[in-house]
């Protein structure tokens, strides 16, 4: 309850300079469906030196080919947001075969494609998916599928028919409307059970990037957390970690882990 309470406090009335908004709903045109190569395989093709996907995973691996039928050719009007990741299209698949079909029909899809230049690289795209891959919380983003071929990184999402956090608070117009108290609050509790499940975790999570872009609402506005680029394995018993490498939004960080200290308690901190 905490972490509700400071939500409101907090990020229902402050604003960081610089914090990238997700998910924007657009509309598409038609794409032809055609046959698709999708495996349920865990470790991908051309695994990296980095580190390989965890075995216990029950994601889907996409073509890219398949994605790029999806998001027709990742068309600039389906990008639905743009961030250090690099862009988020809007695509759309068969619900049983996972395969590309045309816009409006099977089910939709938020597809983030890592960009060559992007600052973000490998090592976040692993930690996404051997996160969200084996973790299943109704407060956490559903994690479909990945893509890992050749240079090509790229994840597949449930899509978030009401975008970020972030775009209703900050954001004004016909798509962004205010949120009343009820919502608000109802947003705050979801985000704060998703982050409870993670600190509660066998092996606790720190996720180093709480804040209101990373926090995606439903069509029902349910409350789904996002981006696990940054989250690292918390400390056992009652250790902290010393981290070398600050990384998150400083706006929305604890003094203590700006000093290099990083616990799951810090990211109360508002």
């Amino acid at each position: 309850m905490v972490v509700a309470v400071n939500l409101c406090r907090g990020y229902m009335f402050s604003s960081v300079a610089g914090l990238n908004s997700k998910y924007v709903s657009t509309d598409g045109n038609d794409l032809s469906s055609t046959g698709c190569k999708v495996s349920s395989v865990s470790v991908p093709s051309t695994p990296r030196s980095e580190g390989e996907i965890l075995q216990s995973t029950n994601l889907k691996s996409f073509s890219f080919s398949d994605l790029k039928m999806a998001t027709r050719n990742f068309r600039p009007d389906s990008v639905l947001g743009e961030g250090g990741f690099g862009s988020v299209f809007k695509g759309w698949i068969d619900e049983q075969s996972f395969c590309a079909t045309k816009p409006g029909t099977g089910i939709v899809i938020a597809v983030k494609r890592l960009n060559q230049d992007s600052f973000q690289g490998h090592k976040e795209w692993l930690a996404e998916v051997n996160y969200l891959g084996k973790f299943y919380h109704p407060h956490l983003v559903k994690l479909i599928g990945y893509c890992l071929e050749d240079e090509h990184r790229l994840l597949v999402y449930e899509f978030m028919a009401q975008g970020s956090l972030e775009n209703h608070l900050f954001r004004r117009g016909s798509y962004f409307q205010p949120l009343s108290w009820n919502l608000r609050m109802k947003v705050a509790l979801g985000a704060a059970k998703g982050l409870a499940f993670l600190h509660s975790a066998e092996i606790q999570v720190i996720y180093r990037d709480f804040k209101t872009s990373n926090i995606l609402l439903d069509s029902k506005y349910n409350t789904k957390l996002s981006d696990f680029g940054l989250a690292k394995d918390g400390p056992t018993g009652d250790n902290s970690h010393v981290s070398t490498r600050v990384m998150g939004t400083y706006g929305y960080a604890a003094p203590e882990y700006i000093a290099t200290v990083m616990s799951i308690a810090l990211e109360l901190f508002c």
